[in-house]
């Protein structure tokens, strides 16, 4: 299957929209900084889909209906609203609520053309009646259950990011039409980790071509054994040698080689795939953005059409 468009990609200024206590933790300013690399890089303007805000029956196909409406009308307990990891508001509601049917109009997109990124997206420890570590909802749980209402019989989804995908895990863990693959830090957070279809806990300070080969060996598995119609992939890249809440040893190489091979992989075998940017947590926005483009830069590399001036830099990593 030969591309010969530009990959979808799906984005709204809310995503870094949202005031936070001084010195919060959470990186609130990389997907806007995400979105003007990209322009500055060449990508128009309108070639971005503004993503639209989940519908209460979309979150509901996931979530229970108590949390989902204590969560949405404010009354949520303060317990619950520090497990999330943030003070609650409108504003919060709003963002989250954005970047769920986001990665739902990734994965239409993804459906329709093959290849969708979304920049934002992997909430994966949200659980069906609980949310934690900065999730509310779980985007990849409700954007997989949609794929399976637009003709999809089986979803993989495919998460790298440093944290176990637990409330992904936990949310289909009697679905048998959607397969969960976890590639995360052993001995990162969650300190108990759920059961996924697929589950690789991979040891601190690990290295690339540990990591390399854990990713390549799993996905081709995965892909093999399960033909799945859609993949979402979270390309988290808090795996990275730099960020804060990593402990793996992965290089900016390392991680452009994971994306470019996850990718390659799916592409000849003319799988479909909606990708969010997962986690990433160095403080350096500058420095976290030009991780975070490594997926765009694949993607783009896959479709025939190189980001301007970039493709060589993108060769040079992966050598």
């Amino acid at each position: 299957m030969v591309r010969t468009k530009s990959p979808g990609l799906i984005y709204h200024p809310i995503y870094s929209k949202l005031d936070l206590p001084f010195k919060h933790r959470y990186p609130i300013g990389k997907y806007q900084a995400l979105y003007q690399a990209l322009v500055e890089l060449g990508v128009p303007a309108d070639q971005f889909t503004s993503s639209q805000i989940s519908s209460v029956e979309q979150l509901l196909s996931v979530h229970e209906p108590f949390y989902t409406e204590q969560l949405i009308s404010g009354q949520l307990d303060s317990k619950a609203m520090r497990r999330i990891g943030f003070p609650w508001s409108e504003q919060l509601v709003t963002r989250s609520l954005t970047s769920v049917g986001g990665t739902v109009q990734t994965v239409k997109l993804a459906l329709q053309q093959g290849l969708a990124l979304h920049l934002s997206g992997g909430y994966h420890h949200a659980f069906a009646g609980e949310g934690s570590g900065f999730c509310l909802f779980n985007d990849l749980a409700v954007a997989a259950r949609y794929a399976l209402t637009q003709g999809a019989d089986k979803v993989l989804i495919f998460d790298c990011d440093v944290h176990q995908g637990d409330g992904t895990a936990a949310i289909f863990a009697n679905e048998p039409a959607i397969i969960t693959a976890s590639l995360h830090g052993e001995k990162n957070f969650p300190a108990r980790k759920q059961q996924s279809s697929w589950d690789l806990g991979l040891p601190t300070a690990c290295t690339d071509d540990e990591y390399l080969a854990a990713v390549t060996q799993s996905l081709e598995y995965l892909l093999r054994i399960h033909q799945p119609d859609l993949v979402i992939y979270d390309a988290g890249i808090d795996i990275h040698q730099q960020d804060d809440l990593g402990l793996l040893h992965i290089s900016t190489a390392g991680v452009a080689e994971r994306d470019w091979c996850v990718l390659n992989e799916c592409h000849k075998r003319s799988i479909p795939v909606a990708a969010v940017i997962g986690g990433g947590y160095q403080r350096d926005l500058s420095a976290l953005t030009q991780i975070h483009l490594q997926l765009f830069y694949a993607a783009f590399k896959i479709s025939g059409l190189p980001l301007p001036n970039t493709n060589r830099w993108f060769h040079a990593l992966r050598t």
